[in-house]
């Protein structure tokens, strides 16, 4: 039987899903082939797996949007299946009766209720509303429309009036609200801000019944979900756990690979030789014709290709003495009404500075001041001589020349540089031979935004602002883009909702808030917290200008905070020496062989051991290093 089965297959063991030796194929090119998996309900799933690989195809198959070519896709026969529609709402309902409406069932409900007549009828719909919870669903809209950024005031006004950006958050809202039994979830941090992609993390990771996500977004990944499903070489497999437990699974299984590779390789070129120079020989005839069956007959062992190295190459600009940018007393903000006021910031070139903030504080704003996309209103704001700034937004992706190429896009603006060197700064960020020939409107999201990125940086700027650049960016491609930053050597601010982004790029943060911008004194985690803590006090935790200076601390205290940081640097050597050594053992190919099981099994569990105790020493590493730094302050 082929196609999507609505209770074919499902019991009452707890099963939401089942894929069962799926096929499919879009222009010939097949994206499954014997694809299989089983999702227990109320689990919370990542859908990963390469850009192109069919992960937005499968959801229009489960959802039947799409007919199976061969195998079946099982759902209980009375299953609910919501996600983001592609027609966001734009009419003049209100926000929150746009999302009272997602759920279908309690707005006819409530529709019938007012005309129907018959007791036993008017009983039946009382007594289902009750059960569905229907007289809450205000306070749970609200929940929802809050936590993704909405004011009391905003929740009122007509759908009409927000972007298209806002109003996708709206259509999220309302897939929310209906709580379907399976929610399909594709990329939606991509029109969230820090605050409510945190929120979302901490509403999925709650939802009472099961989600399936396609996100490039680790801490997502990491915290919202149970499970990841990974979508790789037209087949499907589950793995238990966040992302990083698979990512490190994963490599484990590749190193497996690999060394059988090599031993097949090498078994093949033994038999291959064999039958080179026997085959003509009549004595040996016999014995290079069954070699011959066997070479046959061997099934490759196809080794796991290498991810293609994503990467971001930054120009290195010259060095400017400190600061690079100073604000005194500044204001600003848009038709002579401030959003932020009395600014007295620095920034020298090594900075890496982080801004937090709600939506609509101001983030974007101070950007734009930084970058000079916008006049300060008052006071006074000092610019090195020579000062270059580089300035990323999201919207400059939608403003390039789709008709054009992207070698046209850089030539326009270095028009005296050869055509080789052109091409190798489009290959510095990943955009290869085919792309640069490319008209810009059939490239994807990603390559756009590594075209944008690249004329950002194209001067060599000293500063370098980037506002949520990592929208339409792969997994890889953020970690190529977190290796570029820490090795620029300008300074950086970053506004982005990707904490794992932040986490590994910022040493400084800045909590934009009531149109100012201080200091925030603690850490990312902490900011999650705050934000995730309802009765959090307007200001959090950042810097008060009043508070009392701290004590010095003495020399001998310095001393030993220096003395306990090298000890967990030896540590943390030490234990990276341990786990070079068991990963250089168990790529030893023999190991793999059937006898030799179980001592396989004690290699990777002591491997296991000591993978975690690296992460308990780099955790005390960090905390060493911050105790150090905050004492020295």
């Amino acid at each position: 039987m082929h196609g999507l089965d609505r209770g074919a297959g499902i019991g009452q063991a707890g099963i939401m899903l089942v894929i069962d030796d799926l096929t499919y194929s879009i222009e010939g090119r097949a994206l499954f082939a014997g694809a299989s998996a089983r999702i227990p309900a109320g689990h919370k799933v990542g859908l990963v797996g390469p850009n192109g690989a069919g992960k937005t195809t499968l959801f229009r198959l489960l959802r039947g949007e799409l007919a199976v070519e061969g195998g079946r896709i099982s759902l209980p026969s009375r299953a609910r299946i919501g996600g983001v529609a592609q027609e966001v709402p734009a009419g003049p309902e209100s926000l929150m009766d746009t999302v009272l409406a997602a759920d279908t069932e309690r707005a006819a409900l409530m529709a019938e209720a007012e005309t129907a007549q018959a007791a036993d009828r008017v009983a039946e719909i009382q007594t289902r509303l009750a059960d569905i919870d229907a007289w809450s669903a205000e306070g749970r809209a609200a929940t929802i429309l809050r936590g993704l950024g909405f004011t009391a005031e905003e929740m009122a006004r007509p759908c009409a009036d927000f972007s298209g950006g806002w109003r996708m958050r709206v259509a999220l809202a309302g897939v929310l609200f209906a709580q379907p039994d399976l929610l399909l979830l594709d990329e939606p941090t991509n029109y969230l801000d820090l605050e409510g992609a945190l929120w979302l993390e901490s509403y999925l990771a709650r939802y009472p019944h099961t989600v399936i996500v396609i996100s490039h977004d680790r801490g997502l990944l990491n915290r919202a979900v149970g499970a990841i499903l990974h979508l790789s070489e037209r087949k499907l497999t589950l793995y238990q756990g966040g992302y990083d437990t698979f990512a490190r699974t994963r490599a484990e299984q590749q190193a497996v690979m690999a060394a059988e590779a090599r031993k097949q390789d090498a078994r093949r070129a033994h038999l291959q030789g064999f039958v080179d120079r026997f085959r003509a020989k009549a004595s040996k005839a016999r014995q290079a014709q069954s070699r011959l069956k066997m070479l046959e007959k061997m099934q490759p062992i196809t080794p796991p290709a290498e991810a293609a190295r994503h990467v971001f190459t930054f120009p290195a600009p010259e060095e400017l003495s400190p600061p690079i940018l100073a604000l005194e007393g500044v204001a600003v903000g848009y038709d002579d009404a401030p959003v932020l006021k009395r600014l007295n910031l620095r920034i020298d070139q090594d900075d890496r500075i982080a801004l937090l903030g709600r939506n609509g504080e101001g983030k974007s704003t101070l950007s734009k001041l930084l970058a000079g996309k916008l006049d300060a209103m008052g006071g006074q704001m000092t610019r090195a001589s020579k000062l270059r700034v580089g300035y990323f937004a999201q919207h400059q992706v939608d403003e390039l020349h789709l008709d054009e190429t992207p070698l046209q896009h850089i030539r326009r603006m270095r028009p005296d540089e050869a055509q080789p060197r052109l091409r190798a700064r489009l290959a510095g960020f990943g955009l290869m031979a085919d792309q640069a020939e490319t008209e810009v409107g059939r490239l994807s999201g990603g390559q756009k935004a590594r075209l944008s990125l690249l004329l950002a940086t194209l001067d060599a700027p000293h500063l370098l602002i980037l506002d949520e650049p990592t929208n339409h960016l792969d997994i890889e491609s953020r970690e190529a883009l977190v290796e570029a930053l820490t090795a620029y050597t300008g300074a950086v601010v970053l506004v982005s909702h990707d904490m794992h982004l932040l986490g590994l790029v910022a040493d400084r943060l800045w909590l934009v808030s009531g149109g100012a911008v201080t200091p925030w004194e603690d850490d990312l985690e902490a900011y999650r917290r705050f934000l995730l803590t309802p009765a959090a006090p307007a200001g959090g935790r950042a810097g008060n200008s009043t508070k009392p200076a701290r004590k010095p601390v003495s020399q001998d205290v310095l001393a030993e905070l220096r003395s306990n940081l090298r000890k967990c640097e030896q540590r943390v050597e030490k234990l990276e020496e341990m786990r070079d050594k068991l990963a250089k053992k168990l790529a030893d190919s023999a190991l793999y062989d059937e006898s030799r099981r179980d001592e396989l099994d004690v290699w990777n569990r002591k491997y296991a051991e000591v993978m975690e105790g690296v992460d308990r020493a780099e955790a005390l590493w960090m905390n060493a290093v911050q105790a150090l730094e905050n004492a020295q302050k």
